[in-house]
């Protein structure tokens, strides 16, 4: 096999890998939706337990990425193939942790019908899970134009997280007994806004690999 041959069956496998880490950070999220409104601390165990291949994944990438730049010196798209993989990992890998930390709270909560006390907040997990597919998918795909429409639903989970702030205080306004409860549903809601960004950050590192351009900056 000629050396173009082996690089090109090289990138297949890389975006192969990197759709498969982009499955697990999407079954991590809905995983974790599904938690939170159950209380289910089986399913939030494993999230948990789950964390470490998403970080292991991440890993092995890396290292295949870092392999090719060494062995095949890439240059043009295929070094924006190399380098959009090395910053999507680092940005999944995020998403995975915030799953898990959104995971390691629902544990400590102990009340019932915890998902509907803060209005805003199943509205955030809705939007963050949608950004998060939206971006894989956009990457899968090659589509820029997916790409805009996720980035513009990142205004809206900002402005869900402003008003889950205000419920919070007005219920700590009434109650300063849930003072415990209302930190873990800021630091929920904050977790979602934050996989929000790194939805948006693979989605802006999709549209770098298909146009060399960042954030409408011509970069390579």
């Amino acid at each position: 096999m000629s050396g173009r041959l082996t690089f090109q069956h090289e990138i297949e496998k890389l975006n192969v890998e990197l759709i498969k880490m982009g499955a697990l950070i999407e079954e991590a999220i809905e995983n974790v939706i599904i938690a939170f409104k159950k209380q289910d601390h089986t399913l939030a165990k494993e999230i948990i337990k789950k964390d470490r291949e998403i970080d292991d994944m991440e890993k092995a990438i890396e290292g295949h990425c870092l392999s090719l730049i060494l062995r095949q010196q890439p240059v043009a798209k295929d070094l924006r193939i190399v380098s959009t993989a090395l910053k999507m990992v680092t940005d999944m890998e995020r998403i995975g942790d915030h799953a898990s930390d959104i995971a390691s709270i629902i544990l400590k909560i102990d009340a019932d019908h915890v998902f509907e006390i803060v209005e805003h907040i199943p509205e955030m997990a809705s939007l963050a899970k949608k950004m998060v597919n939206g971006a894989i998918e956009s990457f899968v795909k090659g589509d820029t134009e997916l790409t805009k429409k996720i980035i513009e639903i990142d205004d809206k989970l900002d402005a869900l997280f402003k008003k889950v702030k205000s419920e919070v205080i007005e219920i700590l306004k009434k109650s300063n007994d849930l003072c415990d409860m209302c930190v873990d549903f800021l630091m929920i809601a904050k977790y979602f806004e934050r996989i929000g960004d790194h939805a948006e950050n693979i989605c802006e590192w999709v549209e770098f690999n298909e146009t060399g351009e960042y954030k409408n900056i011509r970069i390579l």
